[in-house]
């Protein structure tokens, strides 16, 4: 057996080719998202709305029911806040209640839910402890067992789905102290030794991980005679001789998030407890994230809701100048922000939810997206309600409490959320990320054309390829149906607001979308990875326009079952005359910008050349370096793993 290595040393162009290998080439089935970066607006894929069945509906129904009766009577969300821990009473009656097992097949003692019902749980439990819709997120959608539906071998889902389901906690460990998403760099290894390999490595923020049964660990196997090597997949029991949790993380927000730092020295894991082959880790938690994604704006579309119905009784009861503050408009227009918003998170967490469901569409943007938009306008929307509360929003719920008000956690709120644009891919890597899916039609065709590697030969097959695509995509994009006056009539019924006219404008808008890409991708060619600030409005736009459809669609499906249909109008008409004015802006800015002058700016800071705007103030950091030291070896620090008890739900 051979040593661990030390942490591998990895150019750009490698750490970019092992991001590339982990991505899901083909597209196998339709994808609503996918043709709109292309400026072909879909609409049938997502109209009409699909709808779940009576059964799902049934069985989904009945445990939001049990769910919602625990969370009200056996969540102390205010406690999980003071204590910064989830009292271990409240997780075995998790564990009871079936919770640990909401997507996992009933054969295996889980609950069978719909990706919608899961959505539909999470932001309901989300709501009276987001620590708590943290635990169960990271254990379902990113822990083992969600992996292994995917992924795993009859004999690993049936030794490990069923504890999954009703008793065992999991957690996913991908992230180390110099390695966030840049996996290339990623140093734990996993060396074969007979039938197991041997873990050596650091990983932190492992969500779950203090009090995790089971793990899903990414770590590097050596290549080596009959091993291929690679970012590979592993289950490893929590409790393995050599694992030690060295660390519980505490955070501004998610008090009671079971985070911590994790050390594996020698850890002995069975080969039969790898997950797929050799090499294949990336891409299996990059698949795993295509749905898992949808977990975080679930929790923020719950976010929305409580944010919302708290500005209403706020601003009806609060008055100022002879009025209450609602009907202020200043108040007032962000009012009308959150409800419409509000609206439009739930109608894109629902339709992308379905679409999982019914998977007869690849939703891995359309899940991207709304992780994306999900987690940027539930934040804005928590701090518009802390403005709206004044001083009382900046002031914790204790505190009200103490001096005999309501205890409105606002503040916590906004805190709490902060997080979701950073977990699981930053706004800025899912900009990145998305905007590589988006563009995946034009380096198919024309990638060898701006690669500076490629030879003469592969750049003219590459031309002759790019010169046919372009010949018949080009031509579509100069008009279609959002000219045409009468197109979607069916979404303006007599008696609502006319949404035809916002579903034109995105059929106009997609198109313009994809003559601007296709315009930057000619200008910069093989400079247009660089360009992030570019892409990452692209990304933006669509965006907009994915959550206006989602929007548009859902107020119609609601008028067509009879319930709410005037006033789901009425809130779909109110985003998507909001969204098109960012949308606007967010063109304005694709080629008038500072991009280039804040660049100057950037290197002059990183040089120093700034270092006197830095004088007048002390620095209240501690000592320590940047980045801890994550060298294999034996723990030097206690472990603060703990095991939480409980069984789970009796047959």
């Amino acid at each position: 057996m051979t040593a661990p290595s030390a942490r591998p040393t990895v150019s750009e162009r490698e750490a970019r080719e092992v991001a590339e290998a982990a991505r899901e080439q083909d597209w196998r089935k339709p994808s609503f998202a996918k043709e709109l970066f292309l400026g072909r607006f879909r609409l049938d894929l997502i109209h009409p709305h699909p709808r779940p069945s009576g059964e799902e509906s049934r069985r989904g129904e009945e445990f939001l029911a049990r769910l919602r009766a625990f969370c009200a009577t056996k969540v102390d969300g205010a406690r999980i806040e003071r204590e910064a821990r989830i009292p271990d009473e409240t997780i075995a009656g998790l564990k009871e209640l079936g919770a640990l097992g909401m997507k996992i097949d009933p054969e295996y003692g889980g609950l069978g839910l719909s990706q919608v019902y899961y959505n539909k749980a999470l932001a309901l439990v989300g709501s009276a402890s987001p620590a708590i819709g943290a635990l169960l997120s990271a254990h379902q959608s990113i822990g083992v067992p969600q992996p292994l539906k995917m992924f795993g071998t009859p004999e690993q889902k049936e030794a490990f789905l069923p504890r999954c389901a009703r008793t065992d906690i999991s957690a996913f460990l991908l992230t180390e102290p110099d390695v966030g998403s840049d996996p290339a760099r990623l140093a734990t290894t996993a060396v074969p030794d007979g039938d197991h390999y041997v873990l050596d490595g650091v990983k932190l923020w492992t969500t779950n991980g203090v009090v995790a049964d089971l793990l899903v660990v990414m770590a590097r196997v050596p290549a080596s005679e009959g091993h291929k090597g690679g970012i590979t997949a592993f289950v490893v029991e929590a409790d393995s001789e050599g694992i030690t949790v060295e660390n519980r993380n505490a955070f501004m927000g998610l008090r009671g998030l079971e985070n911590g730092v994790t050390r594996f020295h020698r850890v002995r894991v069975p080969a039969a407890h790898r997950i797929g082959p050799e090499g294949a880790g990336l891409k299996i938690a990059l698949s795993t994230l295509n749905t898992g994604r949808l977990s975080l704006p679930a929790m923020c579309v719950g976010a929305g809701k409580w944010c919302l119905k708290i500005a209403r009784e706020w601003s009806g009861a609060r008055e100022q100048w002879g009025r209450p503050v609602g009907k202020h408009e200043a108040v007032g227009s962000k009012i009308s922000f959150m409800a419409a918003t509000t609206f439009a998170l739930e109608a894109v967490l629902d339709l992308a939810g379905r679409m999982a469901d019914e998977d007869r569409n690849d939703i891995r943007i359309e899940a991207a997206l709304a992780k994306l938009y999900g987690s940027e306008m539930a934040w804005l929307i928590a701090d518009e309600l802390v403005q709206i509360r004044g001083g009382r929003g900046f002031e914790t719920a204790d505190s009200l409490a103490a001096r005999g008000e309501r205890a409105v956690p606002a503040e916590q709120m906004l805190r709490d959320l902060r997080i979701n644009r950073i977990f699981e891919g930053s706004t800025e890597i899912m900009h990145l990320l998305i905007a590589r899916e988006a563009v995946d039609a034009h380096l198919s065709v024309a990638g060898d054309l701006i690669d500076p590697e490629k030879s003469l030969p592969d750049k003219a097959r590459a031309g002759a390829r790019a010169g046919g695509f372009y010949a018949r995509w080009l031509p579509k994009l100069v008009t279609g149906p959002g000219r045409v006056p009468g197109a979607y009539g069916e979404f303006r019924p007599a008696g609502h607001p006319d949404l035809s006219v916002h579903l034109r404008y995105v059929e106009r808008s997609a198109r313009k979308l994809a003559r601007s890409t296709f315009y930057a991708m000619s200008r910069w060619q093989g400079r247009m990875e660089t360009k992030q600030n570019f892409l990452g409005r692209i990304v933006d736009i669509g965006a907009e326009l994915f959550a206006m459809s989602a929007a548009c669609v859902r107020a119609e499906m609601l008028r067509d079952e009879g319930g709410h249909g005037r006033e789901a109008y009425q809130l779909a008409d109110a985003f998507c005359r909001q969204a098109r004015l960012r949308v606007e802006e967010l063109y304005g800015r694709l080629w008038s910008n500072t991009d280039s002058l804040d660049h100057k700016v950037v290197r002059g800071v990183l040089a120093g050349t700034y270092t006197w705007l830095e004088d007048g103030v002390l620095d209240p950091s501690g000592e320590g370096p940047w980045i801890a030291d994550a060298a294999p070896g034996p723990a030097t620090r206690p472990d603060v793993h703990r095991t939480v008890p409980g069984g789970g739900p009796e047959d």
